[in-house]
């Protein structure tokens, strides 16, 4: 199938490949409204969410230097990497779904860089420059004192921004409470974070005063691809030509956030963000025409297709990938154990008839609360468990190698050699019991 975006030259750019400023008229009308209060709940989303709690525990916590994952109430370490992965495949699959139905939808509506781009930085331009006119007019304009504490100003306040999002984003990381106590510290305690958090404010700095959408068209992976998951039954912003209601007016191309003329066809820069939609349907008001000349509509002009057959399959495909991570989250023990033996020589002569065996088992708490552990071990004539310390106290997060002797008798028979035993959580036996089964050595 024939790619449906074009890929003519990027508007942002000139023929020479130097970067346009684009100041996009401000709109407003019924996506615009929708998209306000969409951006404040996204913006709490992505501000607080470190800020939050589950079970005394951070809501989201990637401690990547601990190898210890806080999501939603479950504690996961690095051995647990696998569900992490399928979390991980449930959202891409699912972003692809989303784009082979309604397109870039998540760009122009959720994306991070549209959320913080549109709501925040250029809010910041609308408040110390004016309007997109203005703007205009002032980078048009020779430098004066008036341009110069403007300049100052919003740069000022767009490195404040850019602050907060860098500290809200490594906490995700380092934890908030604890990027809290760090800073309290001073930056001499902790230089490699100092470093790290300004480091990321000049990037975000970088990417939402100037870069801004370059990173979209240019630099992010999933604008790249979108020709691959989109076909002729995805949704996108689309021009009425047929209608020749056009007046001309440009406001369309003026409102744009990437700088595009929708009217010249689907474009690979197009985010599907609705403020054509809105600019249009304005002026369209106001010279007594139908609106939605350009609105949300399939490429091939037929209902959108939720359950077509590619979408089934990546539907699917995120539906196997929740259910298992579901199945092993529900079924995720609170402990884990493993036996190896040690270094030295595993058995010990006591005299001509008793020996012992020794074994090292590995012990880890992963929960968020103090656990008792007990050793079983039925023991015989022949063979006992050397009861040195059979209860184990693990706090939260501790992790102990056990020492296990084993005495018996040196003229046991082979078939008496292969011996089970098992360590249990005393409280809680159905949740965490580990069985081992091993053989003697005898000299």
């Amino acid at each position: 199938m024939k790619n449906p975006l074009s890929t003519a030259q990027i508007t942002s750019l000139d023929s020479k490949g130097h970067k346009i400023n684009i100041h996009p008229a401000e709109v407003s009308g019924f996506y615009r409204s929708v998209k306000n209060y969409l951006n404040v709940v996204l913006l709490i989303i992505f501000l607080l969410t470190p800020w939050t709690t589950i079970n005394g525990q951070q809501t989201l916590l990637l401690d990547i230097k601990n190898r210890e994952f806080y999501i939603f109430g479950f504690f996961l370490r690095a051995h647990n990497a696998p569900l992490i992965f399928l979390v991980l495949l449930a959202v891409t699959l699912g972003l692809a779904y989303v784009t082979s139905v309604w397109g870039r939808i998540w760009c122009g509506w959720t994306c991070p860089q549209t959320v913080f781009l549109d709501f925040v930085f250029r809010k910041i331009e609308f408040w110390v420059e004016g309007n997109y006119l203005k703007r205009i007019h002032s980078q048009k304009s020779e430098f004066n004192f008036k341009k110069l504490f403007q300049k100052s100003l919003k740069w000022s306040l767009f490195f404040l921004a850019s602050s907060i999002i860098a500290h809200s984003f490594l906490s995700y990381f380092v934890g908030s409470y604890k990027y809290v106590h760090i800073i309290n510290n001073g930056p001499s305690q902790h230089l490699w974070l100092f470093v790290a958090t300004q480091l990321f404010t000049i990037v975000l700095l970088f990417n939402f005063g100037w870069f801004r959408e370059q990173f979209c068209t240019i630099m992010c992976p999933y604008g790249r691809i979108q020709g691959l998951l989109l076909d002729e039954n995805s949704m996108m912003v689309k021009y009425h030509k047929e209608r020749n209601d056009c007046v001309n007016c440009n406001r369309c191309v003026v409102a744009c956030p990437i700088g595009i003329d929708i009217r010249n066809g689907l474009q690979l820069e197009c985010i599907s963000c609705s403020a054509c939609i809105d600019a249009c349907d304005d002026i369209m008001t106001k010279v007594n025409k139908p609106t939605r000349l350009i609105e949300y509509r399939a490429i091939n002009e037929k209902p959108v297709q939720p359950f077509k057959p590619r979408s089934l399959i990546y539907l699917s495909a995120v539906s196997i990938s929740l259910v298992i991570l579901t199945l092993n989250l529900l079924n995720l023990s609170h402990s884990e154990a493993f036996i190896t033996r040690p270094k030295e020589a595993p058995f010990k002569a006591i005299n001509q008839e008793i020996g012992t065996n020794h074994f090292i088992v590995h012990l880890s708490n992963q929960s968020l609360e103090e656990k008792k552990y007990e050793i079983q071990f039925n023991d015989t004539e022949k063979i006992k468990l050397l009861k040195t310390n059979t209860d184990i106290i693990l706090k939260p997060k501790e992790f102990k190698t056990l020492h296990v002797f084993f005495e018996f008798n040196r003229l046991i028979s082979d078939s008496e050699k292969n011996i089970k035993f098992s360590i249990q959580d005393t409280n809680d036996v159905q949740q965490f019991k580990k069985d081992f089964e091993v053989q003697l050595v005898r000299f």
